[in-house]
């Protein structure tokens, strides 16, 4: 019998105060098996104990919000008895270690989350940070996990439609690698994972167990150090064709009525799925392990429970139900187990090879884990006002922005995605927000995700507002009413006060403008200790985000569409260039404030927009987002392969209006004879717009400043992520 000695404890990730609650809980010393267990249950990954405390200040509910935290997935009526189940989770620290596999399971798991609530995956979204283009090992990494996210989604058939890449020294240690995945259900047909009632049999799905993945719950909820490389065993394999029987077989499953709860096996496994349900529920679970699948031999009751095997879900059924399941995984070539039955005891009892091995009552592994009110210091926001050269070269500057990693073309990644399977996909990668039609209907969803890392940096509070608003104009920008975010909060160690800081003013953030824009969370995800060596990374709040279009045929796209169509700039300019990309990229600095979120004009600014492409008498948009005004206007320039003549730029401010990123802002273009109508509604309704000029040529021209050809702009913007992939020399970065 093993020893539990305080290093054992310690290896276990547990501090000595929690071992000594497990302990009065127990009323006895665990043994190693159920050391494991409270491991992997009160790690941070699993419990969200520095984070549950202020995750409860998030607004969770609206009329349309079918399903809040605290199942697998978020669930919201977008009308006629359909329902759209969404959640974004983290893969971060298994991607550092193998980018490929890490990657891959991130986007097998999120998946699973979403099928496991009855519904079928329409959609993956991600959102990506790498380190600096130059480290070492960053080519590696943005190589396997683009891969392993294309490997996956394209096996199972399922679009992944978009998302965001982006590089900072910051991750150098530490990338992030955040999954986006939407599905589509029946308001009816909504599965939970409440294991209600004693004597309903307990079913293991799926794929075999293996010593893949053990402890990996409690990998995650640790830093980084040298030895990263060794926590290699702990980065599950997957199969994404294991996954796609997998999940025909739940929806076969999910159209009888004997199931009573089903889980997915994610972090931490067999333990936390079976041990979350019956909490859930309100019951308690016995488990046999000597009935659970085995892919390698001699497998102990310690390394089933904490694997974390891919491809695995737990199901509980109706009794007498299990010959009719059974069934059905057999036809699909699946492994089925019948491992265990409910009780009314709520204790969470396992047996192996005829002894005990576990038996603790359930609620001292949810309701009784940690919640901690760690000690925190908001530190103040950044407020200077940044020095720039006014004599820089516009024209110049925006070649070189245009092509600078954080805005040049993802077409390297997004062309090794299957975006179109399902033929549903209405926006390919590349726009504001992608757009997937809801199949057979005129309805579509239209998803983003963003967060911008630097204005929470300077501003953790200023910073999220920004990420969740960014959200809603993307969405916005496409023609859709904006629902619902999930949220991936990514940050390093929380036991530190002035990260416990950023952690607490992003929420506080996130929370405002929900409020504000009626826009819940729905769902989420907690990735802490994401620092090496001590180095955090940038506080990195990512929104994913979803929305409805009515009637797809009524949607706006960035693309310039005209020639002599009027352009439009809606909101205020001040030219706010603290934390821009202008400012690291052409000044080579990192400094300056965040830009502020105006609410109240956010809402006004977006309602007016959506109104115009709703009414079909706008179809041309995009947000002002990263880059500012000139980045916003190239962007769509290109996508439409036309030019434009802007009347402004002319005075000493030319650089701050052109690359200010001051938010709540638009631009559209529409025929000429309409615009004065519409600078006239917006005056009416007391919003700020402009007319900028007009579209036509094969060039962007600035009056007073200069001009360049729509080709020269898309060379530089197409080059950077081939060049850098084929190993060539890095282009300078400032």
């Amino acid at each position: 019998m093993t020893e539990i000695t305080p290093q054992l404890v310690r290896e276990h990730g547990l501090s000595p105060a929690e071992y000594a609650r497990i302990v009065e809980l127990l009323g006895r010393a665990p043994n190693f098996v159920e050391l494991g267990i409270f491991s992997v249950m009160w790690s941070e990954h699993c419990s969200y104990k520095s984070t549950r405390a202020h995750l409860r200040r998030l607004p969770t509910r609206a009329p349309w919000v079918l399903q809040g935290p605290g199942e697998n997935a978020g669930v919201i009526d977008i009308g006629d008895g359909d329902v759209a189940v969404f959640k974004m989770e983290s893969h971060n620290h298994p991607s550092f270690i193998e980018p490929y596999q890490g990657a891959a399971t991130g986007v097998g798991g999120i998946m699973r989350d979403v099928f496991t609530m009855g519904a079928r995956p329409v959609a993956m979204m991600n959102a990506l940070r790498f380190g600096a283009p130059e480290h070492e090992k960053m080519r590696h990494l943005v190589s396997g996990v683009v891969a392993g996210i294309g490997g996956y989604g394209n096996c199972m058939g399922v679009p992944t439609v978009g998302g965001e890449v982006n590089f900072h020294p910051s991750y150098n240690g530490n990338i992030l690698v955040n999954a986006m995945c939407v599905g589509l259900a029946r308001a009816d047909r909504i599965f939970k994972s409440a294991a209600k009632g004693a004597g309903n049999p307990v079913v293991y799905i799926g794929s075999k167990t293996g010593r893949d993945g053990i402890h990996g719950a409690t990998m995650a909820s640790a830093e980084f150090s040298e030895d990263s490389q060794e926590k290699r065993p702990t980065v599950q394999v997957g199969d994404p064709f294991t996954e796609k029987l997998l999940l025909e077989a739940c929806l076969e499953l999910m159209a009888t009525d004997a199931i009573v709860a089903i889980q997915d096996m994610g972090a931490a496994g067999l333990t936390s799925s079976s041990a979350e349900m019956a909490s859930k529920g309100g019951s308690g679970i016995v488990l046999d392990l000597d009935r659970v699948p085995q892919r390698e031999e001699k497998m102990t009751a310690y390394e089933m429970l904490l694997s974390e095997s891919q491809e695995r879900m737990l199901a509980v059924l109706k009794p007498g139900r299990e010959a009719e399941a059974e069934r059905i995984f057999k036809k699909w070539e699946l492994d089925f187990a019948v491992i265990g039955t409910t009780t009314d005891t709520s204790r969470f009892v396992v047996r192996h090879e005829g002894k005990t091995v576990a038996d603790i009552p359930v609620h001292a592994l949810s309701e009784e884990a940690p919640v901690y009110q760690r000690p925190f210091e908001k530190r103040a926001a950044i407020a200077e006002e940044p020095a720039f050269d006014r004599t820089k070269p516009l024209i110049e500057s925006l070649v070189k922005l245009i092509g600078s990693p954080d805005l040049c073309s993802r077409r390297w990644i997004w062309e090794q995605y299957d975006w179109s399977v399902m033929a549903d996909t209405v926006q390919a990668p590349g726009g504001d927000a992608a757009v997937v039609r809801v199949h057979g209907t005129n309805k579509a969803l239209a998803i983003t995700t963003d967060v911008t890392p630097r204005y929470c940096r300077a501003d953790p509070f200023e910073g999220a507002k920004q990420a969740v608003a960014e959200a809603w104009r993307n969405l916005t920008a496409a023609g859709a009413r904006p629902l619902a975010i999930t949220d991936n909060l990514n940050f390093g160690n929380p036991e530190k006060p002035d990260i416990m800081g950023e952690i607490a003013s992003c929420i506080d953030g996130i929370a405002e403008v929900c409020r504000a824009l009626d826009f819940p969370v729905v769902s989420g995800n907690c990735s802490l200790y994401n620092e090496t060596n001590g180095e955090a990374i940038l506080p990195t709040p990512a929104i994913g985000a979803v929305g409805l279009i009515v009637d797809v045929r009524r949607m706006a796209t960035p693309a310039l569409k005209r020639e002599s169509d009027a352009i439009i700039l809606i909101g205020e300019t001040k030219g706010h260039l603290g934390q821009s990309l202008y400012l690291r990229e052409i000044e080579g600095k990192e400094n300056g404030g965040a830009p502020v979120v105006d609410l109240a004009a956010e809402r006004r600014h977006g309602d007016f927009v959506r109104g115009l492409i709703e009414s079909g008498k706008l179809d041309t948009v995009h947000d002002v987002s990263d880059g500012g005004l000139l980045v916003a206007l190239t962007e769509m320039a290109m996508g439409g392969g036309m030019g434009a003549r802007i009347a402004r730029g002319d005075s000493a401010d030319a650089i701050p209006f052109c690359f200010g990123e001051d938010q709540g802002r638009y631009l559209f273009a529409l025929p000429a004879t309409e615009a004065d109508r519409v600078l006239r509604e917006a005056a009416r309704a007391g919003i700020p717009a402009i007319l900028l000029g007009q579209t036509g040529g094969d060039r962007i021209a600035i009056a007073g400043v200069g001009e360049v050809s729509i080709d020269a702009l898309k060379r530089a913007h197409e080059a950077w992520f081939p060049g850098y992939m084929s190993n060539a020399e890095l282009p300078p970065t400032n």
